[in-house]
């Protein structure tokens, strides 16, 4: 790899919590340097979906970088929340059916994500079936509970509409 583009996409990592403007300046100079690079891709996606909301074009800068790099196991879980924000539901179930067979991903977080999806659909006994899944697939205490919360709101979710 190019040895500024390297300098530029740790640039633009480093800084996108704190100062957008910087990484996004960062992220177009990378992207002048490789204009398929998947993390420069995946971080542009990520400035228009979380930013701008454009969800349209953030798809669109998530779909370049996995055409890149089916292995970017990274692009995967941010692409999936735009398609859900974006209620692409349909889009969203295969993309993370697909998801589950790339080797060395998340499975914990792409269960919770399947649960958030029949969340969506208002399927909370489906959508609670994938949280227990997806709490057999995380390592981490941290996120462990964090998916408990999200289990906890579906679980209240249903007990209302089963009244």
């Amino acid at each position: 790899m190019n040895q500024t583009l390297d300098k530029y996409l740790c640039k633009a990592l480093d800084t996108y919590d704190y100062n957008l403007s910087e990484a996004v300046e960062a992220i177009d100079y990378a992207l002048a340097y490789d204009k398929e690079n998947p993390i420069a891709l995946c971080l542009m996606g990520q400035v228009y979906a979380h930013h701008i909301k454009n969800y349209e074009l953030a798809k669109e800068y998530f779909q370049r970088a996995l055409a890149q790099d089916m292995q970017a196991i990274y692009v995967y879980p941010k692409y999936i929340d735009v398609l859900l924000w974006n209620e692409d539901l349909d889009e969203a179930q295969k993309l993370i059916d697909f998801a589950l067979t790339v080797k060395g991903i998340d499975k914990g977080q792409l269960y919770l994500k399947k649960a958030l999806l029949f969340e969506y659909k208002k399927e909370y006994e489906i959508a609670l079936e994938h949280i227990e899944t997806a709490k057999m697939n995380t390592y981490n205490n941290d996120y462990l509970n964090d998916i408990q919360l999200e289990g906890g709101r579906i679980t209240n979710k249903k007990e209302k509409q089963m009244q």
